[in-house]
């Protein structure tokens, strides 16, 4: 997992005004969270600092740095203004070395599918993979080949093994899947009513001619 070192200051001041004139001059209000501290710790980094581990799909270990201690962690939450889309929290959270931390990692599909090739359509409802596991097996993503998944076929958390790290996901949640063209079931469905639509025409017009004859 790749590393980011982040300078940044504690906070002290709290208040609505205080946190506005920090974003306005382009910096982030953070809280970092560790099961050693009693309580979290408020402080404050700058925008530019943080967009190497907000803005990527990645996982990053952060080397936060609050005044003169250092701290390993991980982000944990993000807030974003409803309005500009300008990052305006983060929520770090310190891990230790040899304790097992509960983290979500970002999927990446791999390969491009038989069914793809095919005509079908690739849906990705699962995104993120809950894991749990020690800091140094955290992996930055979780690549996931979809190179033989065909049409009506389907991948769920159930058929991933990661060795030993412990997937906290329901095993029944869809990761993805290849669906047929909506032009291919559209034209199969008319087909169908044709067909039943024919069969009786048919036998009437059989009844017709024996009766004729």
């Amino acid at each position: 997992m790749a590393e980011v070192n982040i300078l940044s200051e504690k906070r002290v001041k709290t208040t609505k005004g205080d946190l506005n004139q920090l974003r306005k001059a382009g910096n982030v209000p953070g809280v970092l969270y560790s099961k050693e501290i009693e309580q979290p710790i408020n402080f404050v980094t700058s925008e530019l600092a943080l967009r190497p581990v907000v803005y990527t799909k990645e996982m990053h270990l952060i080397n936060l740095k609050i005044d003169d201690k250092e701290y390993k962690c991980i982000l944990k939450d993000t807030q974003f203004d409803p309005v500009t889309d300008r990052l305006i929290h983060v929520d770090l959270q310190a891990i230790k070395t040899g304790e097992k931390i509960q983290v979500q990692v970002p999927i990446k599909l791999e390969g491009l599918s038989i069914g793809v090739r095919n005509g079908g359509r690739l849906q990705q409802h699962l995104h993120r993979l809950e894991i749990e596991c020690l800091p140094k097996d955290i992996p930055d993503i979780i690549p996931l080949d979809i190179s033989n998944l065909n049409i009506s076929e389907s991948l769920h958390v159930k058929d991933l093994s990661l060795g030993d790290i412990n997937i906290l996901s329901k095993e029944d949640a869809l990761i993805v899947a290849v669906v047929a063209p909506r032009g291919i079931e559209e034209t199969s469905g008319t087909e169908e009513e044709g067909e039943t639509d024919e069969t009786p025409a048919t036998e009437e017009t059989g009844k017709q001619e024996t009766e004729n004859n």
